[in-house]
Formats: structure tokens, sequence, C-alpha cells
């Protein structure tokens, strides 16, 4: 990394910092993500002029106390990065078990991080990261979405009488492969009803369809009156 800038050593870690931040923002957009191409580029390109300014600061680093100026120039990065922390807090969504914005987040952390690298003049360091990044972001979701993913949902089921104990339902979502995280049950007195609470993970992929069919046959048992399905998209980026 060169002490003494020159413009043409400006002018190519700025160029490819927007090539860096222009890519990983392009994937991000493409995905209908909020945080897309503008954000991406903005960020990863304040990280970087941060550290040109710090590289241009250098020179008055150290200078004695009667000096115009003594700093740790580190504060900036760091301060970047900090800053940029506030930023990836407020896209993480969480309602119940429902996430959204992970991955976005972790993108604006990783962008500004290229970008400090690339400011700084670690050119091939933040280039590679670059590609590595985008495998990350675009390769790995291929692989995400064939993996079977085990979602959260709300489950609800009306039962007259003693038609159905909370044993036999216990054993009918695992036949189904429900992981039961909770069940609960209320008994209505009034119209002598059961009404089991449970809260299940079950398999699922991208293609899967909301309702599995496995709650069909719930439905289908005898002395269900009335039957309630809730699914989560689960974790998202």
């Amino acid at each position: 990394m060169p002490l003494q800038l020159h413009w043409y050593d400006i002018a190519l870690r700025l160029l490819i910092t927007v090539a860096a931040g222009g890519l990983l923002g392009m994937e991000r957009s493409r995905t209908g993500h909020p945080a897309g191409l503008r954000t991406t580029l903005l960020v990863t390109l304040a990280a970087s002029v941060s550290m040109i300014q710090m590289n241009l600061l250098i020179e008055t680093n150290g200078k004695p106390p009667n000096s115009y100026v003594v700093m740790d120039l580190m504060r900036l990065p760091l301060g970047i990065l900090t800053g940029v922390g506030f930023i990836g807090a407020g896209a993480i969504v969480r309602k119940n078990e429902f996430v959204i914005g992970l991955t976005t987040a972790a993108t604006m952390w990783f962008a500004t991080v290229v970008g400090l690298c690339l400011g700084g003049g670690q050119l091939i360091l933040g280039s590679v990261s670059t590609v590595i990044g985008f495998a990350v972001l675009w390769g790995l979701r291929f692989v995400e979405s064939g993996l079977e993913l085990y979602r959260p949902a709300h489950l609800r089921i009306a039962v007259a009488g003693d038609r159905l104990s909370a044993l036999e339902l216990r054993t009918k979502l695992r036949e189904a492969e429900f992981k039961i995280k909770s069940l609960s049950m209320k008994h209505s007195s009034g119209d002598n009803c059961r009404t089991f609470d449970c809260e299940v993970r079950w398999p699922a992929k991208n293609d899967n369809p909301e309702i599995p069919a496995s709650i069909s046959q719930l439905e289908a048992l005898p002395g269900v009156v009335w039957l309630e399905w809730v699914a989560s998209q689960g974790h998202s980026s």
C-alpha cells in the first residue's frame, strides 16, 4: 500500500469499488431486496472513500502537540463499521419466529469490509473477497433452495367430545414428520368440545404448497369440528 496517493491510485480504487459494490448490489436487486444496487454501492463507496481519506491523512498522524492535528486514524473506518451496524439492525425485522433481513444486514456489513479493503489499497484481497461474496449470495441460493427446511407453523384443531386425545394428536403429527414445539388443550364444557393449540415445525421445500397433504388427513379425522393452519415463510434473507 503506497503511503502517498496519486490521482490514478485513487481512481483505480474507486473504479474497483464501484465494480465490487455493483456486483453485490445487482444480486440483491435481482432477488427483490430493499437494500439493492444503489444502497449496497453507496455503502461500499462510503467505506472505500473513508479509507482513501485515512491514507491521505497518514502524513499528519503523530505530529507533535503544537502541530495543527494529532489523531487516531483507525477511528475513521471503525466509525464506518459502527454506522453500518445501525443500518443492518434497521434491516432486520422479527415477528414471532418470522425473521427477515438477516442476509441483507450481513451483505451491508460485508460490502463495508470490501470497501475498506479496496479504499485501503488491498485491491487483490478486496477483489477476491467480492467474488467469494457474490458466489455465496448467488451460488448458494440454489443449494439452499434444494435443502429440506423445517418451517414454523401454528395449528389449531377443535374436536367434539373425547374423539381425539392429546396423545393421539401427537402421534398423528409425528407420523406426518412434524416436530412439535408446544401443545396445549382447552376444553369447553358448554358444547363439549376440545381445542388443541400446537406450535410445530414441518418439513418444506421452496416448491412445496403452503398447506401439507397431512393437514387434510387431520381434517378428516372423526370428530373434528374445525381446523386452522397458519404457516409462516420461516427465516428469510
